[in-house]
């Protein structure tokens, strides 16, 4: 079983898709799921594996999907009672199955390893290489005329021919820092890559040469204005070292607040997914496909994720359906 949630993390891990590992740490009481199952929930609310049913999995499937998009982890409670004090990282639920048995479920995001890729083979771009790789980030390095040796920490280098941009993800960080080798080639590949952010390490009247060229490409000026340059913070940087420090900081500073030129963080709604039902009991995920407890009103389905939940409804549903 690890085996092959291991095998599915790689997988996601290689398309760039991030995904959430939930795991039941403890229980109390008659509950489906029992410590040591766990499951792989996708940002489409898919889960692989097994975490328990009921209302257990809606909740499951909903700290997932918040996990993800937050970058955090945390701790579910779901139990009978409503009396647990709050606590930081730990979210807590009603248990509304009948069974009345209480569990806990440690809920991790895995999101996809974050690239820089440095278009140059310049000071800066060689410094920016070995802090970006400290940082924990993969490295891909595109030049005509880089060598192994120049960037001894890059996962890949690949020339600017060679290069196919189709490849690059949304949440990649794209440096040009050729200054003055093939600045415009490198930029025009560069603003042409599905990516949040693209710094150009130049002054700014470099910059507006180098764009002025890019318009007579049709490049748009819309997407040249989300072209940072300068590149990096603004930390009065003078050595190569310090600008590659000024851009990686500026690099972490949008990568975990979850802000760029759009949004570094995919947006994930459980409307992606057709088979998910927001139950209007407890407003938790439901699967309609595999929902047990379902009931027509007014010549609509109601899915619900309990028993308990669809006896509250049955009590009063316009208590809970406008």
């Amino acid at each position: 079983m690890f085996d092959s949630v291991l095998e599915d993390i790689i997988r996601k891990q290689a398309v760039d898709e991030p995904i959430a590992m939930a795991i039941i740490v403890r229980r109390e009481g008659q509950t489906s799921g029992k410590p040591g199952d766990k499951a792989l929930i996708t940002a489409k609310g898919e889960v692989k594996g097994w975490i328990g049913g009921g209302c257990t999995r809606g909740i499951v499937i909903k700290e997932s999907l918040a996990s993800i998009k937050e970058g955090t982890p945390r701790l579910v409670k779901i139990q009978p009672t409503e009396d647990t004090p709050k606590q930081n990282g730990v979210s807590n639920y009603r248990m509304t199955c009948m069974s009345g048995g209480s569990v806990e479920v440690y809920i991790e995001p895995i999101m996809p390893v974050s690239q820089i890729k440095i278009f140059g083979r310049s000071h800066i771009a060689k410094a920016l290489c070995q802090v970006g790789k400290a940082a924990g980030f993969a490295i891909t390095v595109v030049s005509d005329r880089a060598e192994e040796d120049m960037f001894p920490q890059a996962d890949k280098i690949v020339s600017l021919k060679e290069f196919d941009n189709k490849s690059s993800s949304r949440n990649d960080f794209v440096i040009v820092c050729t200054q003055g080798e093939n600045d415009g080639n490198s930029l025009l590949t560069a603003v042409k890559m599905n990516t949040n952010y693209i710094a150009f390490v130049a002054s700014r009247k470099k910059a507006n040469s180098v764009f002025l060229g890019l318009k007579k490409e049709g490049i748009p000026l819309e997407q040249l204005s989300h072209i940072k340059t300068p590149a990096g913070l603004d930390i009065n940087a003078k050595t190569p070292e310090e600008v590659a420090i000024s851009i990686l900081g500026e690099i972490i500073q949008i990568k975990r607040s979850g802000e760029s030129n759009s949004s570094s963080i995919p947006s994930l709604e459980l409307e992606e997914n057709d088979d998910l039902y927001i139950n209007p009991v407890c407003k938790i995920p439901v699967s309609k496909s595999g929902a047990k407890h379902v009931l027509e009103h007014k010549g609509e389905k109601v899915y619900f994720c309990c028993d308990g939940c669809k006896e509250s409804f049955e009590k009063e549903p316009e208590l809970y359906i406008s």
